[in-house]
Formats: C-alpha cells, structure tokens, sequence
C-alpha cells in the first residue's frame, strides 16, 4: 500500500503516561487471547466499562492525557495509522456531503495498555474500539503485532481495514445505527442481541470496503496483494476462526460479529460497489 503521500491529521497521543500495572505476563497474553474474539473492531462500549472497572479502580496512573497533535518524527506506526484514519475521514465526509448530510470526523487516540475513555474503562487486550460517548478510535499499536504474530493477519492493508472498520462505527453512531440497534437489543434475548450485533459489524466492515473502493480512486495507493490482506483480515477475525483457535470448537449463538466468510462478503460488497447503500446488512 503506497500510503505514504497520503493527507495528515491530527492524533491524540496518551502513549508515554502512566501506564496500568497489570500483574504477570502470561495472564496479559491469556487475556488477549480470550478477549480477542469479543472485542476485536468494534467493542460494545458498556463492555468496555464493566470489563475495565476493575482495573481501573486498581490503577490511579492509567493514562488520561490528551496530547494532541502531530506523530513522532520516525513513528511510521503512528504516522500509518494517523494516514488511514484521516483518509477514512476525508472520504466519509466527502460521502456525505454528496448526501446532503453533516458529517464531522472521529478523533484517534494513541494509548499504550489502557486508557479512560468516555464509554468507561478501556485496555489494549479489547482491541481497536471505537467510542460514540467521545466519538473516539481507540489504539493500542502493539494490536498491529498481534495481528501479525497471533492472528496470521499481516500487511499494511490489514491494518488499514482495522482503522477503516472503526470509522465506520462512527459513521453508524451519526446515522443513529448503531443507537436504533442498542435500543431494539434491550428487548430481545441473548441470541437476538448477538444476530443484531453482528449484522452491525458486517456493515462496518462492509464500510470499511467502502473506504477501500472511494479512497483509491483519489489517491491510487492500493498495490497487488493489498486486498487479499484485507480480505485474510476479515478471515482471520471471524468468530468462527477466533472461537476455533481460543477453545476447539465454534458456537455460532454466541457470535457477534460474524463468521469470516460474513466478514470477508461484507468487505468485498462496500469494495466492489464503492456505496455506502449497498451495505444494508440488515435486510439481508
């Protein structure tokens, strides 16, 4: 992916401050395996609080600042992340406005183990999340080595979908999405909740297809091999792929985000037609 010429924005850095303490190394890696196929592009927000209440009440020093400006001079994580995220930014307000809707961006924020949020308590063996009490993209880089050395999920466009996925989160909280579907889950048992929750994160990932479609033809930075690690991505982080490798068998009630053969369809349809209208997940 030829990002590199890409447009910079602005990026809330919290790394460097105080960090969680948490206690013993193997327990953070079970956590992350455990956690991962959960929380991975697009926690629930109240999860996030519940999941992190507890550390936070044991950690006074987690990172709380709001740094915001330019990456590090050499940060090319950072800068990456702060290209595909302004870009994602930039083509879905230009979306809008063909629309004729107000669109303003989501802020990313840098962190490193766990950080306050608006939605609550949050920490790196969540995931990427996305925030829509603080319109915030949560990101503890070191999730990008994970992708890589846990996931099998390697390459910059691998990355770049997880940054675009969040994105659209936040184009679902402007919408009012995601709003209509946290109030028809309060109504609806555990196994309703999780089918509307997965056709949520289809439609994000199908958005983030979108991204994929629109941003190129500006910009023309998509390389050979680019969507197939997209595409091994979305396989990769199927529920169905995640609940195999973390317990040995998969329960398809308890999904909630989709299979990765979802995934992998939803990305493909928001690429191949570039329109947001195609990515109705919930009539399908």
């Amino acid at each position: 992916m030829d990002w590199q010429g890409g447009r910079r924005g602005d990026v809330e850095d919290r790394r460097g401050g105080g960090l969680i303490p948490i206690a013993g190394g193997g327990g953070v890696v079970l956590t992350v395996l455990a956690l991962i196929g959960y929380f991975v592009f697009g926690i629930d927000p109240s999860t996030v609080m519940n999941a992190g209440s507890q550390l936070q009440n044991q950690s006074p020093t987690a990172q709380q600042g709001t740094a915001t400006g330019t990456c590090p001079q050499g940060d090319e994580a950072c800068d990456f992340s702060n290209v595909i995220h302004t870009s994602a930014n930039d083509t879905w307000q230009s979306l809008f406005d063909a629309a004729g809707k107000p669109y303003h961006p989501s802020t990313i924020v840098l962190y490193s183990q766990g950080t306050q949020t608006g939605c609550g308590f949050g920490q790196s063996a969540m995931g990427p999340f996305y925030c829509p009490a603080d319109e915030r993209v949560y990101l503890d880089l070191d999730f990008f080595h994970t992708m890589d050395t846990d996931l099998g999920a390697k390459g910059d466009f691998a990355k770049a979908y997880v940054i675009a996925h969040e994105v659209g989160h936040h184009v679902q909280n402007l919408l009012g999405t995601s709003a209509a579907v946290q109030r028809e889950e309060q109504g609806l048992s555990e196994r309703g909740a999780n089918a509307l929750s997965v056709k949520l994160e289809l439609q994000a990932d199908c958005y983030a297809g979108v991204w994929a479609n629109t941003s190129n033809q500006k910009q023309h930075w998509i390389q050979a091999g680019d969507i197939d690690e997209a595409l091994g991505a979305a396989n990769a982080v199927g529920d169905d792929t995640l609940q195999r490798k973390a317990q040995g068998r998969v329960v398809p009630d308890s999904f909630t985000h989709g299979s990765a053969a979802q995934r992998v369809q939803w990305f493909k349809t928001g690429f191949s037609s570039g329109d947001p209208a195609s990515c109705d997940t919930f009539r399908s």
